[in-house]
């Protein structure tokens, strides 16, 4: 059985259960090394620290998926949050659901557009990169330490992301 899955568009209010929104727009931010460099500042809370973890800088290049796409799998990672930062202007899509047990009923969809990226809370399910129309690069901030640090589930129905709902976020 099939679920649509309504795609909403991302804000900091709607996605703030699942971590954080990375974007300037609405971020603080000053003036540094003499006025030639404007700091956006404090735009996650990146956490790696548990189980004696250290943070990685990684570059993921995702492939395009096209729509209709149907979510039947999620993931977390229990020990760090994980940050997706897209390195160019890219539309790109983010299912997530709140840490702890999974529950389906939660699931949300989020439409990104630009160069806004999103960090996930540690624990919070997500479905892996969902880029569109174009091969993607992300700087992706997260967790490496000895600990495994992800956990993947299949769902129990399938949640259909359309190009209809797309249209109208």
């Amino acid at each position: 059985m099939t679920e649509l899955l309504r795609i909403e568009p991302i804000t900091r209010e709607a996605f703030a259960p699942f971590g954080d929104v990375i974007a300037l727009d609405g971020a603080r931010h000053f003036p540094i090394n003499g006025g030639t460099t404007e700091r956006f500042h404090d735009l996650a809370t990146i956490d790696v620290g548990e189980a004696g973890g250290r943070t990685l800088v990684n570059v993921f290049r995702g492939q395009p998926r096209a729509l209709p796409f149907d979510v039947t799998m999620m993931e977390r990672h229990p020990l760090g949050s994980q940050a997706f930062i897209p390195l160019s202007a890219t539309r790109y899509l983010v299912v997530v659901a709140p840490a702890g047990d999974l529950d389906e009923r939660r699931l949300r969809a989020f439409a990104v557009e630009g160069q806004v990226g999103v960090n996930y809370a540690r624990g919070v399910w997500h479905h892996p990169l969902i880029a569109l129309d174009a091969v993607a690069d992300f700087l992706v901030i997260d967790r490496g330490g000895s600990e495994p640090n992800c956990d993947e589930v299949e769902l129990a129905r399938r949640y259909r992301l359309s190009v209809d709902e797309l249209a109208v976020t």
